[in-house]
């Protein structure tokens, strides 16, 4: 730490702590805009119940709309929009200001973020009828934020495993398979020449246009996998575009909601879910079973933190009936940006000795992850690799 830099690593301290004329012991003076940030800070975090030598840091927010919506445009200000987005959400953690998303005028104020769009659907039933397009708006802007950088990176990473997954014999170039066709031409080694002499050329295949596999996205809706259910919403209505999958979409707590017509429009599918409640995973599994047409051919993806409500029992016995009969079962403890998820650790490895791989994946590995899923590789591997486990 240089001279130089001493007077900031002050400012920073005092920001830091806070406390009025005194400055926490620091000796630093604040300039006007610092002392406006302190101010803003003090809103949030400061919320002692007495006064201090009679000079509180600040004053809250209270229950005031224009303090609120104030604090809100100086938040933007003052601070990046990573910042602004994690004091959102302290705000309404911390303060209870549930009120200010219940009022166009402030929602539209708000830094739109996953987090921001999880409470509004946990809101859902609640929200004012002014307020619902303002919401509307709000989850739109973040899905198509989303949907920017998630949606191709997904198709292009399933129409690759799709197509290595039909094989042909008669492939053009540059779709050949050398390994395979070298392996199965063994037999046709020509010492003059030292070289393999293929009779008989393996490739990948190309896209094919009816469907291949059936993908059956089921996501538990409880309040703590808000962050997965808007990911799960925005990954089941990209694979529902690809006419290769046949994709359907369960969402559960104590009971079961299929949203698989809702598919096309991921900002309808997500207000249909209802944030909230406890979890049935047995009852939401035994619905999927029924959707099950092709077992050899279907991908059921299980999102949820098997956090049981129903009977554990019944619950295991249905995963081992589902992969008995071919059903190629993955549970994601979360899909989320959100770090290591809070999870039942003894249900996910029983799923685990049924032959059913349990962890968590971010959105950015979603894709790789469908992938290695509809190519069937080894999914424990997988995560071992992609995610360090």
């Amino acid at each position: 730490m240089t001279h130089a830099d001493h007077p900031d690593r002050l400012r920073r301290w005092r920001l830091v702590l806070g406390g009025g004329s005194g400055a926490e012991g620091t000796g630093f003076s604040l300039s006007e805009e610092d002392g406006a940030v302190d101010g803003v800070l003090a809103a949030l975090y400061d919320q002692r119940e007495e006064p201090r030598n009679g000079d509180r840091r600040g004053g809250g927010l209270n229950a005031s709309a224009p303090r609120v919506a104030r604090w809100l445009g100086d938040i933007r200000r003052y601070f990046p929009g990573s910042v602004v987005q994690v004091m959102q959400r302290d705000a309404v953690d911390r303060l209870g200001l549930t009120r200010m998303l219940m009022e166009p005028e402030l929602l539209s104020a708000v830094e739109p973020d996953v987090h921001l769009v999880g409470t509004l659907l946990s809101l859902n039933g609640v929200l004012p009828e002014e307020t619902k397009e303002t919401a509307r708006s709000v989850v739109r802007t973040v899905v198509a934020e989303l949907e920017a950088r998630l949606a191709e990176p997904t198709r292009a990473a399933v129409r690759g495993a799709l197509d290595r997954a039909a094989r042909t014999q008669r492939p053009r170039a540059a779709d050949i398979d050398w390994n395979r066709t070298v392996r199965a031409n063994l037999k046709h080694f020509s010492p003059e020449l030292k070289t393999v002499v293929p009779e008989k050329l393996i490739g990948f295949g190309r896209r094919q246009h009816s469907v291949q596999r059936e993908v059956i996205l089921a996501v538990d809706q409880s309040g703590s996998m808000a962050e997965s259910v808007v990911y799960s919403g925005l990954f089941g209505a990209v694979l529902a575009s690809m006419r290769a999958l046949s994709t359907k979409f369960v969402a559960f707590d104590t009971a079961v909601v299929d949203l698989t017509e809702h598919l096309d429009d991921p900002v309808d599918l997500l207000f249909g879910t209802q944030l909230g409640g406890g979890t049935d995973i047995n009852r939401a599994l035994s619905y999927c079973q029924q959707l099950v047409e092709r077992p050899e051919q279907t991908l059921l993806v299980l999102i949820s933190d098997l956090y049981e409500g129903g009977v554990r029992e019944e619950l295991l016995h249905r995963v081992g009936e589902l992969v008995g009969s071919g059903v190629q079962v993955v549970t994601l403890l979360a899909l989320s940006d959100s770090g290591a998820p809070f999870y039942d650790h003894d249900n996910a490895a029983a799923l685990a000795e049924l032959g059913v791989p349990a962890f968590a994946c971010t959105p950015d590995l979603f894709p790789d992850l469908m992938a290695a899923a509809l190519r069937r590789d080894d999914l424990g591997r997988w995560a071992s690799t992609a995610l360090g486990d």
